[in-house]
Parts: structure tokens; C-alpha cells; sequence
């Protein structure tokens, strides 16, 4: 069992690490570096992780773990129907309130966004926790899906699980072309087509 010291030095170095690699990469980012700023010896590296490729795949299930528990918050609160779940979770991909036009939160905070084009050939393992989990975003999305469906603010329509993988990735693309283009009106156009896939029961 690993000791809480343990714990927290193997977390701050991912904490670091996510802070540097959102900013440069991940192929860009050296361990030298990441070392360096979280002021833990080179020599300890691998007391923690077994190589540059298994700290990527620990920064990725870091990141979404994060993700999935702010998702299961969602679910949980009964003070909101369905459709209102998701335009929160969705209203967390666009840029936040304030920020410029080159500021967009998604671009400069999410993982999946900055490595997803990057390291899916690079790394196959870490493609894989990519994959696994978008994959288990899109379950909890297809839950809140069902929940809207029951409580009629989402319209029917095809499989839950479907529509959910659309949505998500239809705010992936917003947020890589919003990185392209340095502008937020992908995430607007992200937004109207989410509205037309989520019209809710006519009354």
C-alpha cells in the first residue's frame, strides 16, 4: 500500500505536469522540466512512474477521473431536469465568462483536446486512455440522455448512447476548431446543433 507521502508527490508531479503539457504538449514537455517545477529529484521519477509513456497514461486518468466525478455530481443533483445537466456540463467546453476570444477554456484546460491528436500515434497505450475514457464520459451522457427523455425536457430520438457520442463529439471538434481559428463561435455553432438534437416533447 502506498503511503500518503507517496501519494502526494506521485499527484503533484501529475498536477505539474498537466499545467506544462497543456501549455507545450506532450512530446515537448521534458521530464527535466516537469521534475523541475514540482522540485522532486530527477532521481525519483521512476520510483513513480514506469516511463514518460506510463505518466501519460496516469495524466489522462487523472484527468478523467476528474471529469467523470464532476459528470456524477450532475447526475446526482435532482434540482435539475435533464437538459439542464447537460448545458451545464457543455457550458464548462465554452469559453468562460469574461475571457477573450483567444481564451477559450476547453483549448487551454482540457487534456483530451490538447493530446488527442498528438499522442494517438505516438502512444497506443496512451491512445487507449483516451479511448476508455471518452468512452466513459459518453456512458454518463447517455445516463443524463435517459433521465431528460423521462422527465421530457429532452425530445425522443435515436439511442441514447448514440446521441451522446454525437454531442461529444461534436464539442470536441468545436473545441479544436475554436483552437484552430482562435475564436469562440465554434462553440456557438456547437451550441444550436446541441438544441436541435436535444428539442425537447412537444406540449
Amino acid at each position: 500500500m502506498k503511503s500518503d507521502r507517496t501519494t502526494d508527490t506521485r499527484d503533484h508531479l501529475l498536477a505539474t505536469g498537466t499545467d506544462i503539457i497543456l501549455g507545450k504538449g506532450f512530446a515537448a514537455a521534458g521530464l527535466s522540466e516537469i521534475l523541475g517545477a514540482a522540485g522532486v529529484p530527477k532521481g525519483s521519477f521512476y520510483h513513480y512512474f514506469e516511463s514518460k509513456e506510463g505518466y501519460g497514461v496516469a495524466l489522462l486518468e487523472r484527468y478523467f477521473e476528474a471529469s467523470l466525478s464532476r459528470i456524477d455530481q450532475l447526475l446526482a443533483d435532482r434540482e435539475l431536469d435533464g437538459r439542464a445537466k447537460l448545458d451545464v456540463y457543455f457550458d464548462a467546453w465554452h469559453p468562460e465568462h469574461g475571457a477573450t476570444e483567444n481564451e477559450t477554456s476547453c483549448s487551454s484546460r482540457c487534456l483530451a483536446v490538447k493530446l488527442s491528436g498528438e499522442v494517438s500515434d505516438l502512444s497506443d497505450d496512451m491512445r487507449r486512455a483516451l479511448e476508455h475514457g471518452m468512452a466513459r464520459i459518453v456512458e454518463r451522457l447517455a445516463a443524463i440522455i435517459l433521465i431528460g427523455r423521462a422527465d421530457g425536457s429532452i425530445g425522443p430520438g435515436e439511442d441514447a448512447g448514440q446521441l451522446a457520442a454525437a454531442l461529444y463529439q461534436l464539442w470536441l471538434g468545436a473545441a479544436l476548431v475554436g483552437k484552430v481559428r482562435h475564436s469562440t463561435q465554434p462553440y456557438a455553432i456547437a451550441r444550436s446543433g446541441t438544441a436541435a438534437l436535444l428539442k425537447p416533447k412537444e406540449t
